[in-house]
């Protein structure tokens, strides 16, 4: 397992520098000039030269380019001699428009991401394993019939279409919930479940949907194996045969892809939180493409790529640990 998780890591590490490449050489060499953005309208090529100069834009790309990654370990400098200023690890630049640390703008804004994509990955990972078991286990009844069809309705809404619906009818019409903020949960538990409760909806019905189809194709191709009929032959409670031998066996093809749906509402959260206004690393994101404010749109797709390789990592430790016949 150690030598996996290296493996796995050094991997991740060269896509992510990858990542890095790709998004810096859109955000900077492929994109106007910074330094015209940055000094605004009324301003002289002087003083172009001068942010050119501190921002390293004057040196070739691949000098830009490494002083970025080397800032992200070991922090770098901008500009030489009194106005110098310094950023320390891990520097991801400074905004255009605020002119504050990309880092620290991004480390007040992920608590509220990691609070919507975690939640909604809690209640996606219940809903659908409960609804495929119980689905399987009921094979051919109402219910049976119920459930596909509300899978098939659930994967084909988008989650912005959901979003409008459930605040119009939840928020508007009936008033049960409170237009969704981000509410510290040490300040009000009760107010911050139910600011939450509706971006988890929305992120979490469609991917609940595949995954209860998933699980329950799963549960029933297992049920129909010989060792299952045979610890039913044993006078085996249906109850410890479903839960210890056919569900067990039946959770190694989904916890291959958790890694990966865990990634994709992630990055589903960033719609969500434009949507409801939730002021995350998603409503930044946006705002800062918009602002062309470069980078805080590259720094949130650094973080968010090495979150989503964290993420892939986990899965194929939860593979191993599900299936005990993997051996690194």
């Amino acid at each position: 397992m150690p030598r996996f998780l290296l493996t796995r890591v050094a991997s991740g590490l060269g896509v992510l520098l990858l990542v890095c490449l790709f998004t810096y050489l859109v955000f900077f060499a492929l994109s106007p000039d910074p330094a015209v953005q940055i000094c605004g309208k009324n301003c002289t090529p002087e003083l172009i030269d001068q942010i050119r100069g501190n921002l390293g834009l004057d040196q070739p790309f691949w000098t830009q380019f490494f002083h970025f990654v080397v800032g992200i370990f070991a922090g770098r400098t901008y500009g030489e001699g009194v106005g110098a200023v310094d950023c320390a690890m891990p520097c991801l630049g400074y905004s255009f428009q605020s002119s504050q640390a990309v880092w620290d703008m991004i480390v007040q804004r992920l608590p509220v991401s990691a609070t919507v994509a975690v939640g909604a990955a809690v209640l996606w990972l219940l809903a659908g394993l409960a609804g495929g078991l119980l689905s399987a286990v009921k094979e051919g009844t109402f219910f049976d019939r119920f459930v596909t069809g509300l899978t098939l309705t659930s994967m084909s809404i988008p989650n912005y279409v959901l979003a409008l619906v459930l605040q119009y009818v939840l928020v508007v019409k009936l008033q049960w919930l409170p237009f969704p903020q981000a509410v510290p949960f040490a300040d009000d538990p009760v107010q911050w479940f139910l600011n939450f409760v509706m971006p988890w909806m929305v992120l979490a019905i469609g991917y609940a949907a595949a995954y209860t189809r998933l699980t329950r194709a799963n549960v029933l191709d297992v049920l129909r194996e010989n060792y299952v009929r045979t610890a039913f032959a044993k006078g085996l409670h249906k109850r410890r045969v479903i839960f210890v031998h056919a569900l067990r066996n039946s959770l190694i093809p989904i916890a291959t892809g958790l890694g990966h749906v865990f990634s994709l509402i992630l990055a589903g959260s960033f719609l969500i939180e434009r949507v409801f206004n939730i002021d995350g690393m998603g409503y930044l994101g946006y705002n800062a493409i918009l602002q062309r404010d470069y980078p805080v749109a590259l720094g949130i797709l650094v973080i968010s790529s090495l979150l989503m390789l964290i993420g892939n990592i986990l899965s194929d430790v939860i593979y191993a640990v599900v299936d005990p016949r993997i051996r690194f």
